[in-house]
């Protein structure tokens, strides 16, 4: 099977992703000094809410529509909210335009990088390729690659510029990804030490997490930070949730969360379904 996120996209597990995104590129920015953003499964750039297999699911309207009508964002939030619309405007050609198109990782990246930061996006699904190829045709910073992300991690691991962020976002479509995570990771980390990496990953079954949480512990030595967001209570092989797991966060990157993550759950959450957490490994 053929993963395709445009069935999915601007759901509530993208909105915690690129909450959890924005949160750490601003982070990162702090400094002054250039990053590289390595995405390794880049997906297509953006994703045409009014295409038939977005409106065949309409899981958007349980996500990026819900988070848009909620008033008082925290200040992250907002700033997510102003990137959905300016990337709206630019791609239909409209000031005010609504919201027609949803922003993959890339995208969302490439609108808050600074000039002197560069971004590489990995995508192996040939029309998902040609799609980003297509959004970044232009652009000189953003440097589209048809391959396998995991081997985008031996490529371009370490950057010249010495500091960067990496988001692992499979589509776990296959039962062995977290395995695979797990066993790339060390790999990485010998060649990066230093290096931010998010691993965004969905929620249906406990022991599978909790076996990641420990192989991640096990062959790690990095702090691992933990963001969890769940809408559903606790069922079997459903889609309850999202988490992500953050090696090396930022400084302040924890406060950060724990100050936006009540606010986003609230946002998502079904009749107060669910629940949210965000710790250090231990």
């Amino acid at each position: 099977m053929n993963y395709r996120h445009l069935f999915h996209a601007g759901s509530f597990t993208d909105v915690v992703k690129h909450v959890v995104l924005i949160a750490l590129l601003e982070a990162i920015a702090r400094k002054d000094k250039s990053y590289c953003y390595i995405d390794t499964h880049a997906g297509s750039g953006a994703y045409d809410l009014l295409s038939e297999q977005a409106q065949k699911t309409k899981e958007f309207v349980s996500g990026i529509e819900k988070v848009i009508q909620c008033e008082n964002p925290p200040a992250i939030v907002k700033h997510y909210i102003d990137c959905i619309h300016h990337i709206n405007a630019q791609l239909t050609g409209e000031k005010f335009s609504s919201l027609r198109f949803y922003p993959g990782s890339p995208l969302i990246a490439r609108y808050f990088a600074r000039p002197h930061d560069r971004i590489i996006a990995c995508e192996l699904q040939p029309q998902e390729y040609q799609s980003l190829r297509n959004t970044f045709i232009n652009d000189k910073r953003v440097a589209v690659h048809h391959m396998d992300g995991f081997l985008g991690l031996k490529a371009f691991l370490p950057p010249p510029e010495h500091r960067g962020l990496i988001l692992i976002d499979p589509p776990y479509e296959n039962p062995d990804e977290f395995i695979r995570i797990a066993h790339a990771l060390p790999t990485a980390l010998k060649r990066f030490a230093g290096g931010v990496y998010a691993i965004w990953y969905p929620i249906k079954t406990k022991s599978q997490i909790e076996q990641f949480y420990k192989t991640l512990k096990r062959e790690i030595a990095q702090p691992i930070f933990t963001i969890e967001l769940t809408i559903y209570p606790d069922l079997a092989n459903h889609l309850n949730g999202s988490g992500l797991a953050i090696i090396n966060p930022p400084w302040q990157f924890a406060e950060t969360i724990e100050e936006i993550l009540p606010w986003v759950w609230k946002a998502l959450t079904i009749n107060n379904q669910g629940a949210y957490h965000a710790s250090l490994l231990k």
